[in-house]
Formats: structure tokens, sequence, C-alpha cells
């Protein structure tokens, strides 16, 4: 049996990570559809009282020059607009523990994973880190896109934040954490299994725990179905082979995403329906834990343009307030995040703004910010988007392709940069959309500019360096080098997931070895791109590019460096910053 690698985030102390796993040594090994994965143990950190969960300091505020956000969801008067988050932060649940919330989201293929995010009052988010550092080697060593990391659940249970989240072929996962921030234990696989997806566990008044999960029809053959399984207190196994608590088909068609709740003594599935783009948000209620259950539905696009306003988590505030957290699928800009007042009739919840319907909400697009606590509040915050290069490690606000090598880059090299190493391009390839390292993060706005200053010296012959917009179709500016020297190029694929070749404009000869090159992303998506040799005064290349999303997720921004296909590139580049505004 072949035994590969899958390194998580940094743990405390030595578990049984997967079911029947052995750890010899402190490796853990355990198989998985035949192949054999060792957990490695990172560095030791300090322990993190729980109790002190509360205190967790906000992410720092970047130093450096920071150009203004492009979107900003606190209005400055005590009011904040939706969405809350204008970034692809798909399939988000939310939690509070002490004075605070944090926030995770899906992440597919994206690496690192599982993005947490912590604010004082649910409108003001940073970035304070991931809770996978990696995904199953070598499987995720290339690209997986759509695969991955699909609806993760958090919960703060019994001093630690728990999270669970399903890969559609491999099974059902769960790692926990003291801090938020991290390190987050080795992954437990909870369930081998395929087409299980959307996890959430329960743990109830008398120690019992449960899991729900939906079903992925393009691996398991159906979908539209919720199943509900004992599972182990201790949330490392399941106890028996589920029931089925939920036959969405004929009134919630492709009913997924389930979170799990009780109140009042009821229990409680909050459950998306209808499809993503144009659905509603169904919630089904029962006094037993596997049913029979009700269901109604509590929230819809009603006469707003919020198309399909579901899938997402339920939070209370200190004070007893309920909010809703969802997303809203904007095409080229993914699933952005909204916040909803939820009220609670008769033991069902409203959310939103009740109109038409009894007892069913619409969404709203301002609302008074949720209280939170003087000590909480820091000003209007949003998520990191541009980088100086100024620290040891990379930005939270980037992601790799797949899993990542340290050979890719190094912000030590040349202190103040990033310095991207020209890796050789697959002779098999015929674009970018089967390259690991291309480093990305999301479109953070409608519109926005987005300009890095690059300098090309080290690039060696038949190598280039560019910013590139990504999806299933992508274009890019590019630096490269021939044997003539350093030119300017545009490259342009649609159809890139399909395997359909790029297309390059004349080339443009340069004769600086520092280039500033730019995107501009406006209404509807549209990038247009430019480069400039002396910073200030900017050429167009290329024609407007209209953005499309990935398979699953938005499209992305970023950076990469590659040389020809079969050679030894030694060359590199220095990215002096990337900045968005």
């Amino acid at each position: 049996m072949r035994t590969t690698a899958w390194r998580a985030s940094p743990h405390r102390v030595a578990a049984r990570t997967f079911t029947a796993a052995a750890i010899t040594a402190g490796v853990v090994t355990a198989a998985i559809a035949g192949r054999a994965y060792r957990v490695l143990p990172p560095p030791q950190s300090p322990p993190v009282n729980a109790r002190e969960v509360s205190r967790v300091p906000h992410a720092p505020q970047p130093t450096g020059v920071r150009p203004q956000a492009p979107w900003v969801p606190d209005n400055g008067d005590g009011t904040y607009r939706n969405p809350i988050i204008f970034a692809d932060y798909s399939d988000p649940d939310v939690v509070r523990a002490g004075d605070d919330y944090y926030l995770i989201s899906s992440s597919f293929h994206s690496v690192p994973g599982i993005p947490v995010l912590q604010s004082p009052d649910l409108v003001n988010w940073r970035i304070i880190g991931h809770a996978l550092t990696e995904l199953p080697k070598p499987r995720y060593d290339t690209p997986q896109h759509g695969n991955g990391v699909w609806a993760p659940a958090l919960r703060f249970h019994a001093g630690l934040f728990w999270v669970f989240f399903g890969d559609p072929d491999l099974g059902i996962f769960m790692t926990t954490a003291q801090d938020p921030r991290g390190p987050w234990a080795p992954l437990v696989l909870v369930r081998e299994a395929r087409g299980w997806i959307d996890p959430c566990p329960l743990w109830d008044d008398d120690g019992q725990a449960y899991l729900v999960h939906a079903w992925a029809n393009s691996r398991a053959g159906f979908n539209s179905v919720l199943t509900v399984n004992r599972m182990s207190p201790d949330g490392r196994r399941l106890l028996d082979d589920g029931v089925t608590v939920f036959d969405g088909h004929a009134t919630h068609p492709t009913i997924e995403g389930p979170k799990f709740y009780k109140r009042n003594g009821y229990y409680y599935i909050f459950a998306p329906a209808g499809g993503v783009k144009t659905g509603w948000q169904t919630v089904l209620r029962s006094r037993a834990v596997i049913g029979p259950y009700e269901d109604r539905i509590v929230l819809g696009q009603g006469s707003t343009e919020i198309n399909g306003p579901h899938q997402g988590g339920w939070v209370e505030t200190r004070e007893g307030a309920s909010w809703f957290v969802h997303f809203q699928d904007r095409d080229a800009y993914g699933r952005v995040v909204h916040l909803q007042p939820m009220m609670w009739r008769d033991d069902w919840p409203v959310i939103g703004r009740e109109a038409g319907i009894s007892g069913r909400g619409e969404p709203v697009l301002t609302w008074p910010v949720p209280k939170a606590s003087t000590a909480s509040r820091s000003g209007a915050v949003v998520p990191q988007t541009s980088d100086e290069f100024e620290t040891p490690s990379l930005g939270l606000q980037w992601q790799w392709n797949a899993n990542p090598s340290t050979r890719w880059w190094s912000l030590t090299a040349h202190p103040g940069a990033l310095r991207l190493y020209a890796q050789p391009a697959s002779a098999e390839a015929a674009n970018l959309w089967p390259v690991p390292n291309l480093l990305f993060q999301k479109f953070p706005a409608p519109s926005f500019d987005v300009t890095t200053r690059l300098s090309v010296s080290a690039l060696g012959r038949g190598e280039s360096t560019g910013l590139l917009v990504m999806g299933s179709d992508y274009a890019l500016v590019a630096v490269t080098r021939s044997e003539a020297g350093l030119a300017i190029e545009h490259r342009l694929c649609l159809g890139a997931r399909g395997g359909e070749r790029e297309t390059i404009a004349p080339l443009v000869a340069i004769a600086t070895e520092a280039v500033t090159l730019k995107v501009s992303v406006g209404a509807g998506a549209i990038c247009r791109f430019a480069y400039s040799t002396d910073g200030r005064s900017f050429a167009t290349v290329g024609k407007p590019f209209t953005a499309r999303p990935g398979q699953w997720i938005g499209a992305r921004v970023g950076m990469f460096a590659s040389g020809p296909p079969g050679g030894r590139s030694g060359g590199y580049v220095d990215a002096e910053w990337f900045r968005i505004q």
C-alpha cells in the first residue's frame, strides 16, 4: 500500500486522527480508498487557555502603504450594507465565542483551506487563519478543480472550535482548535464515504451527539435527501448507518448544506433548497432528532435583487438577538456573504424583512449593525487584500491552486518582496488550468484596480511572469524574456476548463527591468489590462475581457511565474507589492 503525506495545521497533542488509524512515533497512518495517508505532526506551539477565547486579539491592521478598500460594508453611521463580505466566501457558517464571531467557508481545491475570519459585530471581518494548511497528498498536489472542501460547519463546544467538512470523494473529516487562529489538530476521518457532503454536528442536552449531512448526486447518484447519524461525543466516528430524515424531491429539490440546532425543545435543520442561483432557505423542525420534520420556507428573494439568498448559519449575540449569515451567487464575483436580521415567531425563524407571505422574509440591503461590546469594536475593517510583502510569511488572503511547494516562492530571499521562482510548464498542459503554482486571491468588490510592481532582471530566457485573472476562461498581462529581450504580452484563453489553447497578442518590447502591471475590474466583471514602465502612465494591452467563475468558485486575481516545458527554469521575479483599491 502506498503511503503519502498529509500535513494538517500545527497541533498540540497526539491524537488518533483517522478511524482505525495507527500512531507510531508521532506519525499517523490511515487507509483511504486503498491508499495510506500519513499526517505529519508540525512543530508544537504553546497552549492556549480555551476560557480566554473571547480575548483573542483581532487581526492587526496592515502596516505600510494601504490603499482604501474598494468595498466597506460598515456605513459608519451605525448601519451596514449587504453584502457584508463582497468576496467568494461560499457556504459560510458562523459561531460566537465570548464577545467575538468567527466565520468559515468552503475552499474547494485552494490551499491553504477553510479560511477563518473574526468579527466583533458580524459586519467588520478580518482573516485570522486557516483550518487546513494542506489537502491530501499526492491527490491535491495538482489542481483538482471543484473537489476538496465542501460546505464546512463550525461549532464552539466544550471549550473547542470544531470544523466538520465533506470531501465528496473521500468522506467526512473533522478538526479542532482551542484558538481559532490555530494551531488546528490533525484531521480525523469520521467516515470514509463517497458522495457524503455538507456535514454538521449537534451535541444534545443529554450528552448524545449527532451528525446531519447531504448527498452529492455526482458521486452518490442521488441528492435532495438529508441524513442524520448518531455520532460519538468526541466527534471521531459515526455510530450507525444513518436515518433519512427529509426527502426534498417534491417540495425542496436540491436540499443540501444543512446546519443543525436545538432551541426550546425543537430540533432545527436550516438547509438551502431550489438551486444555487435561484433557491430559498428552508427550515425543518421536529420534537425528535430523527423526525418527523415539518418544513417551511423562511427566506426567499421576494421583490429584491438578491437572488438565491440561502445556505449559511444562525448565530445569537450575547443579548440573545438572532442573525443569519448566507451567500448570494454573483457569477464571476463568487458567492458573496450577506447578513440578515432574524426573529422567532411561534418557534419558527423569520429571516430578513417579512413581506408578502406570512413567516417568510426577504433580504435587507441595509440594517443597523448588531450590538458589539465597546472593547470589541475597532472601526470599519475588511478582509485583507493588498500586500506589501513585509513579513516572512504570505498574507492570509493568498491561496495556491494546489498544495504548494517551498520551491515556488520566498519572502526572505529578498526581504520586502515576494520572490516567485519560474517553474517549468508541463508539456501536457494546454493552458494554465492544470498548473499548480498559481497564487490567487478573491475578487473583493464589484469594481477595483489591481497593480503590482515587478522586478524582472533575473527572469530567464523563455520564462514569463505576470498578473492573471483566472476562471473557466482567463486573461493575463505578462513580462516574458526571449532572445530578443524583454517584452509585454497579453494572453487570452476562452474555454480553459475544456483544454482550449491560449491566444497571444503581438509582443511589445520594453527596455526596463522594472514593470508595473495593472488590471481594472469594472461592473459586470469586465477586466482591462495595462502596463507601465515608469509607474505613472499606463498603456492598455488587449481587448476588454469578461471574467467568468471557475468550478464552484468565483474568478480570482493573482500572479504566476513559469518557464518553458521540460526545461530547468532557474529564473525568478521579485514582486515589490500587490495593491488593490
